[in-house]
């Protein structure tokens, strides 16, 4: 599904992605010999995967974070070099990749196993965020363990706090219990909502943070105006100001669902940008665009559920059943 990055259509205001860039190790029993494990590393990070899937989609998509130097920090420079992404904000890190050992279970979810202890990408200090490049940057996406890692979880809440000024702030807590105790993102959570426009949520990040209702009215009582539950196979529920809509998810035959709440993310802002709705407060966002860019940010998914890893779809795999006007 892969396809060179050049001659890529570009269109909207660009987006800037903040976090980190995860070496994803999945069991590859055709290549094991007797005594060993075989693994088959694949560039992953869910602020990684939505840079690539902004890029192929078309949206200028520029990636701040910290790569290592390592074989796996080349790996993370091919793929997002490959895909289109700007890296002209990564901070080039002494320090080692992050890994997480994947397994999937039998409706192609991952579970994983994380080796991220004093990793390259909670490495921020604050001079190398606050010298990062925003001009042009209409939104900035975070979340997932960039969030909630120290020392750099509070560098990168300081950065959003300050490009709220000019960008539309939309933030995936991703919850991750294996690593970091939910109750972590629970005591964040008020503060993340005051910083966002946006926040997206899954089922499984709600088994951790309480039902539905009860997260989106304390995100928007803190100043978030949309919030976002994705559903797999059931599509995703939004809630714009307190009033709720829902669209189903196409039909698809699933790989594995790797990357594919990234895709959403993506393909969200992607819509959202090129119909000018990204670089404030989403003042502009009527439930008629939310619609739209609902159902095509969950055509994206499905695509992603499609292949095998976080391999998002290219802006011409897309046929877009409602055109944008130009």
């Amino acid at each position: 599904m892969t396809t060179p990055a050049e001659g890529t259509r570009t269109t909207g205001p660009a987006v800037a992605v903040v976090g980190e860039c995860v070496a994803d190790a999945f069991a590859d029993p055709g290549a094991s010999r007797r005594g060993e494990l075989a693994l088959r590393v694949i560039p992953g990070g869910g602020p990684a995967n939505a840079a690539v899937a902004l890029a192929r989609l078309g949206t200028p998509a520029r990636y701040l974070g910290r790569i290592s130097a390592d074989p796996f920090g080349r790996l993370f420079h091919e793929r997002l070099t490959a895909s289109g992404v700007d890296l002209s904000g990564v901070v080039r890190a002494a320090e080692p990749s992050t890994l997480a050992v994947a397994t999937l279970d039998t409706e192609g979810r991952a579970e994983y196993s994380f080796h991220a202890e004093g990793t390259a990408d909670w490495q921020w200090t604050a001079e190398e965020l606050t010298t990062r490049d925003l001009g042009g940057v209409a939104a900035v996406h975070t979340g997932s363990l960039a969030l909630v890692m120290a020392p750099g979880a509070a560098r990168i809440e300081e950065f959003l706090a300050g490009a709220r000024a000019g960008a539309t702030i939309s933030i995936d807590p991703n919850v991750r219990p294996g690593l970091v105790d939910p109750a972590v993102y629970r005591a964040r959570l008020p503060r993340w909502a005051a910083l966002a426009d946006i926040v997206k949520v899954s089922e499984e990040d709600l088994d951790h943070l309480g039902d539905f209702d009860g997260f989106r009215e304390e995100c928007h009582a803190a100043g978030a105006r949309l919030v976002l539950l994705t559903r797999g196979a059931d599509g995703v529920t939004a809630s714009l100001d307190g009033v709720r809509l829902a669209v189903p998810a196409p039909a698809v035959n699933v790989a594995d669902t790797v990357g594919a709440g990234d895709a959403f993310t993506a393909g969200l802002l992607h819509r959202l940008g090129a119909r000018g709705l990204l670089g404030g407060r989403l003042t502009g966002l009527t439930a008629g665009d939310l619609s739209d860019a609902l159902t095509f940010a969950v055509r994206v998914a499905a695509l992603t559920c499609e292949v095998a890893g976080a391999n998002p779809p290219w802006h011409h795999q897309l046929t877009d059943p409602a055109p944008l006007t130009p």
